[in-house]
Parts: C-alpha cells; structure tokens; sequence
C-alpha cells in the first residue's frame, strides 16, 4: 500500500475543508464587518448587541452573523409559480461554486515540502491546496463560469428586473475580464512563470510588484525600478476590474437596488437569497486574495527569519495569518469604496472599460515588453 499517496489524499482533504471553513467563516464576519463600516462612515452604530444568550455579554455584536445564519435557514424557502423552477434552483448553486473552487490554487503558505521523520512521510505543498502551474489562467476560467449563475436567475425568474439584471452582469463581466486578464500580463512577463507560489517567491526574492522596495535586503535593482510605474498601472487596471468583475459598487449595476429593486436576486428569499451573498462575498475574497498573491508578496514577509523558517510545519499557520491580514485590508478598501462612491452609469461603466482600460492595459503590456528587452539585452 501506497502510504505516501494515501496521506496526500487525506491532507489535501483536510486543507480542503479547513480552507472552505475559514472562507465561510470570513464572508460571514465580512458582512457584519461591512455594515459597521457603513454605520461608522454614515456615523450610525451598526448592528452591536447580539451576543451570548441569555447574557448580558454583547461582545460587540459578534454574534451577529450566527444570528443572520439561523434567519436565513428558518426563513420560509418560497419559489414563486412563474420561475421556471429547474433553474431559478440551480442559479444559486451555480454562483457560489465557481469562487469557492478558485480558492484551491490560492497559495496562503510556503510550498516546500515538509518531512515528517517518524512516519517517514513528506507533505509536499502544505501551503496550497492545488499547486498547479497555469493557477492564475485556471482562477480567471473558473470566475468566468460564474456569470452563468446570475444569468440563469435572471432569465428563470421570468421577471423584468431579474432580467435587466442578467443582461448587466453578463455584459459587464465580459467587458472587464478582458481587462483584468490583460493587466496582469506586465507581472508574467516579469517573473516568467504562471505559478502563482513562484510569483510570491520572486516577490519575496526582489521586492513586491507595487512596492518594489519592500524585500528582505538591500534596494530594487534598475530593472524593478523601471517596471515600478507600470506594475502600478497593472494592479489599479486590477482594482477596477475586480469591482466590476464582482459586482461591487460603483460598479453594482447588476443589483442598483434603486434601478433594478435587487437586479439578478429579486425573487429569491432564504437559503437561495443567502447563496447569492456567499457567492459575491466569496468572489471578493478571491480576487482580494489574487490581488494580494500578484502585487503584495502573498503570504510572504520581507523578514530574512520569516522565509528561513518557512519549511517548518509551525510557519504554516503564521503564513495564513499573514495572508488574511492582507486580503482583511484589501477588502476593507472595497467595502470603503462601496459606502463611499456614488454608482456609475451604464454606459459610463461600459466606456470605462473598452475605451479606456482595455487601451491602457494593451499599452503597458508594450511598455514593459521594451523596458525588459532594454535592461536585458
């Protein structure tokens, strides 16, 4: 018997299911944490009061998201009698599937094997699930599949305003995964690889894509210096995509409650409801967690004992932790951005991305194609 192959299978199981609960239980802190930064920004409380039972322990409102999991599984599970129930049914499942796959090929520790003498076993990647080597190319087919789910609830709903909100999110994906694929061109070009641990190696190694400065010793050669202005370029072009890619304000045209009443999701309630908001949540910590993989070093530090500790089994959690704290900020920006910006146009949105970033990143990608044939030859 194979042992070596069976403990493969039975770790990668259980990083598996460790990672799927730390993610649900960061979409669902994230909501609490995203209406309190509105209450703050809006100078309101937010929800503070829900706690332990029976106790006089608020905890801050903690508890709030156990709360809203209990009403969301009680509420009654109504399907209307005009949706076209086979796939009004699967539209949520669909939306919330794709992010979560995506998370395997997110590296949130070190990938260097990890022996384990006494059992005479090795652990080969402990810091990612999947270490494939085109992940980046496999994050941006997956998220693709995603728009599927909003445009089936859109169309099953057999509703105006579902469908308004199908056909928005269906454009509006399109439009920028072109850009956003684009953007991150510039950063392949650099490091010669499409694996995203070999990327935060080489950050590590030479310094963060935006902050080249940032290594574990001595300053940015000429080459990272004259790539700074347009791996700065790269990740803004990034940035806004990511908001249109996950339907966040400015770009919440899909939902514009305003417009739409609630877009894509109108007639859902309970559980389906719930989906809708733990696939969009889960989108946002995937592109949080690609963003901060391709610019911000992952889950790396620019510390000499932080990466020569990396092999030990100890470092592993010290790594993740590194790497939610930086998604945590990441997401924090969009949650700023969202209660802080009004919501775009449609037919600004649409401009902005085929005439304005779909231009710029094709340009920065010639740029950075000189600048490396310049400094390398």
């Amino acid at each position: 018997m194979d042992w070596q192959l069976l403990f493969y299978i039975a770790t990668t199981i259980v990083k598996s299911a460790i990672v799927i609960a730390v993610v649900l239980g960061v979409v669902s802190y994230s909501v609490m944490a995203e209406r309190r930064i509105s209450a703050a920004i809006q100078d309101r409380i937010g929800p503070n009061r829900v706690g332990i039972p029976l106790t006089r322990f608020s905890l801050w409102g903690l508890g709030q998201p156990i709360a809203d999991a209990i009403k969301f599984l009680l509420k009654e599970d109504f399907t209307p009698a005009h949706v076209n129930r086979f796939y009004f049914i699967i539209a949520p499942v669909l939306a919330v599937i794709p992010p979560l796959i995506s998370i395997a090929v997110l590296p949130f520790g070190s990938i260097k094997p990890i022996e384990i003498p006494a059992w005479g076993l090795t652990l080969p990647h402990p810091g990612v699930i999947a270490d494939v080597d085109v992940g980046v190319l496999l994050i941006f087919a997956i998220a693709s599949l995603g728009v599927y789910g909003i445009v089936l609830a859109g169309w099953a709903s057999n509703s105006k305003y579902p469908f308004l909100g199908g056909i928005r999110s269906s454009a509006q994906m399109i439009s920028y995964e072109i850009a956003m694929g684009l953007s991150v061109v510039p950063v392949f070009m650099v490091i010669g690889s499409l694996n995203l641990s070999e990327i935060v190696r080489y950050q590590y190694e030479n310094g963060w894509m935006v902050l080249p400065f940032i290594q574990k010793g001595g300053n940015p050669d000429l080459l990272h210096w004259a790539l700074w202005p347009s791996m700065i370029l790269s990740f803004i072009i990034f940035l806004i995509s990511s908001f249109a890619e996950t339907n966040r304000a400015p770009f919440d045209l899909p939902e514009s409650e305003t417009e739409l009443v609630g877009g894509y999701h109108t007639e859902y309630s309970s559980m389906k409801f719930a989906l809708f908001f733990l696939g969009e949540y889960a989108a946002m910590i995937v592109a949080s967690g690609l963003m901060v993989t391709l610019f911000f070093g992952g889950w790396s530090l620019p510390i000499e004992w932080f990466a020569g500790q990396e092999a030990a089994w100890w470092m592993l959690p010290l790594q993740a932790l590194v790497f939610l704290v930086k998604i945590a900020c990441v997401i924090f920006f969009f949650m700023w951005v969202r209660w802080t910006l009004p919501r775009f146009r449609y037919d600004q949105l649409m401009k902005l991305g085929w005439c304005v970033l779909f231009e710029l990143a094709l340009a920065n990608i010639v740029v950075v194609a000189i600048i490396l044939a310049w400094l390398q030859a």
